[in-house]
């Protein structure tokens, strides 16, 4: 599969929860959940089922950060994936910064260089990367 989307992430449905018109898909990457929030029409569409490989899709300009390891609290963003910074481009006006989630998968977020400085996002810095569940597109083969 090939898209312009930065992060393409691999993992198994662990679990599908059904709603009158959408639903929420959790792909376990590893032991790291990720929670997309899509309609009832393309669950059904797709196939998608406890046991079936998936792929959680997210653009970088839609992946916020926070420093640290532990889940923020009081905060309606589902995916709260903890990691550590692996590596900072910085441009010039915006930067990319990716972090490795345990399972040795990426996420990558754009952000601006101004907030890269300001949170200390360096190589080697716990952080959490951060992605509504409504802003995860699943894919399958």
């Amino acid at each position: 599969m090939q898209i312009s989307a930065r992060n393409l992430l691999k993992g198994t449905i662990s679990n599908v929860t059904e709603g009158a018109v959408n639903g929420i898909v959790t792909i376990s990457l590893d032991g790291v959940d990720v929670k997309a929030n899509i309609t009832m029409e393309a669950i059904e569409q797709l196939g998608l089922a406890e046991g079936k490989e998936a792929f959680a899709i997210v653009k970088a300009s839609n992946v916020m950060f926070a420093l640290g390891e532990e889940p923020i609290a009081n905060i309606s963003a589902r995916n709260q994936l903890a990691g550590t910074v692996s590596e900072v481009k910085r441009g010039a006006v915006n930067g990319h910064v990716a972090i490795e989630l345990p399972g040795g998968q990426k996420v990558t977020g754009s952000i601006t260089n101004e907030a890269i400085e300001s949170l200390g996002l360096e190589v080697g810095t716990k952080a959490l990367a951060v992605v509504k569940s409504t802003d995860v597109i699943v894919g399958v083969e």
